[in-house]
């Protein structure tokens, strides 16, 4: 498949759709298209298996968009509908040292961490409504010699979560949509796929429970944009790079901040949208 991107809908054309993928529309401050594969049968060919694909597409994730709460509470509903019920943990995916790879680590580190509260006495009684959520961001191979998955599993098996939250940034190919994307899929993820730096994938089958990635693109490949603006095939024997935005410090910042808020207001129902602002 000669395309470098993480996002399902940019590997499906609607004009061919095989008879196992099938495509909705939805959202009022998001356009959100749902995917949804119903078996295996497209893995060698779009390089994406059975389950749920979720794309929402805005103008903006900052959090000084006149809708910013309606996109919270979208995200945030849409993420309820994937995650069971249970202790969750949720794991930042990447290198916070590096800033188109600091989505996850810097969303990991905004939510809100409530397994290490007790409710012992009547004043904290309060505690005992929320969710038990763990928070973690362990770093990159390259920091650490641990596959994130090595990481994540060994957690998870210890602290045993009803499912994992897995954020990572993202490739894509269309640079319009650079930081004004989210991706949900209840498939899980393989870090570094979409710039060809392969890793273990973070899926059910390897943790052991289920996996929802949240992801936001930040970078995209430098033959993918010449063949935009040319429509011309690349010679894939050129030198080859990945570009980022020049505000990239500043989307990434958003991005985590949004993405944190919506994770934060689907696993505490018991939160109102002012509450989470106030932890920000």
């Amino acid at each position: 498949m000669d395309i470098r991107t993480d996002l399902a809908l940019e590997s499906i054309s609607p004009d061919s759709l095989p008879e196992s993928v099938h495509i909705s529309t939805r959202g009022r401050a998001f356009r959100i298209t749902e995917i949804t594969i119903d078996d295996d049968s497209c893995l060698d060919t779009i390089g994406k298996g059975r389950g749920r694909y979720i794309t929402l597409e805005g103008s903006s994730l900052s959090r000084f968009a006149e809708d910013y709460q309606s996109m919270t509470e979208e995200l945030a509903a849409e993420l309820s509908a994937l995650v069971p019920e249970g202790d969750i943990l949720v794991a930042g995916i990447g290198n916070n040292d590096i800033t188109p790879d600091a989505i996850g680590p810097q969303t990991a580190a905004k939510v809100l961490a409530t397994r290490h509260l007790s409710c012992d006495t009547v004043e904290e009684e309060f505690f005992a409504s929320l969710r038990r959520v763990s928070s973690l961001a362990g770093g990159v191979m390259g920091q650490t010699g641990i596959e994130s998955a090595e990481l994540i599993r060994a957690v998870a098996a210890e602290l045993r979560p009803a499912a994992v939250i897995a954020v990572d940034a993202l490739a894509c190919t269309d640079i319009s949509r650079l930081g004004t994307t989210i991706q949900l899929t209840d498939t899980g993820i393989s870090p570094g796929n979409g710039v060809s730096n392969h890793r273990i994938e973070l899926s059910e089958k390897v943790l052991g429970v289920p996996v929802i990635a949240v992801g936001v693109p930040t970078v995209v490949d430098m033959h993918t944009i010449v063949r935009s603006l040319t429509g011309k095939k690349i010679n894939r024997e050129l030198p080859n790079m990945m570009v980022t935005p020049r505000d990239i410090d500043r989307l990434t910042e958003r991005a985590s901040q949004l993405i944190a808020f919506g994770i934060n207001l689907a696993l505490q129902p018991a939160l109102s949208f002012e509450d989470v602002r106030g932890l920000f």
